[in-house]
């Protein structure tokens, strides 16, 4: 059974990404992202890019937001928003979506440009833990 309202409030979730990405630390592409998302059992959880002088060891604001889903208690992530320095809608990269899936499954609801899709939309026929249990 899950505590998460009936009705998601996706100004407050963006306004939790905004605040996010405002903390960000983008020095070298300069392209700060925030990201939230609902948690199953009504809580927000959040995060930002963090950048690194070493460019591949930079880490998508989405690696924050599901490290603070742990550090706070777990839980399946619901509901889930991303912005831009400009506070513009994006959709997560490829890495982000399959770290995305592990932590909210296909049902998991993005918003995007082109308004809000389940995760199954967005990374079709997606490995994840299923896969790794022995029959």
């Amino acid at each position: 059974m899950t505590d998460a309202p009936a009705e998601v409030d996706w100004e407050k979730l963006r306004g939790v990404a905004r605040e996010a990405m405002s903390r960000a630390y983008a020095p070298y592409s300069g392209y700060p992202v925030g990201v939230a998302a609902l948690v199953d059992d009504g809580r927000i959880v959040s995060g930002c890019n963090v950048e690194n002088a070493s460019y591949g060891l930079g880490l998508c604001a989405e690696c924050g937001l599901v490290s603070e889903l742990q550090r706070t208690g777990g839980g399946r992530l619901t509901h889930f928003t991303c912005v831009d320095g400009e506070s513009q809608i994006l959709v997560p990269c490829g890495r982000c979506r399959q770290l995305l899936y592990e932590f909210g499954g296909p049902d998991l609801l993005l918003e995007t440009p082109a308004g809000i899709l389940p995760l199954s939309e967005m990374l079709p026929q997606a490995f994840g833990p299923g896969h790794l249990t022995k029959q």
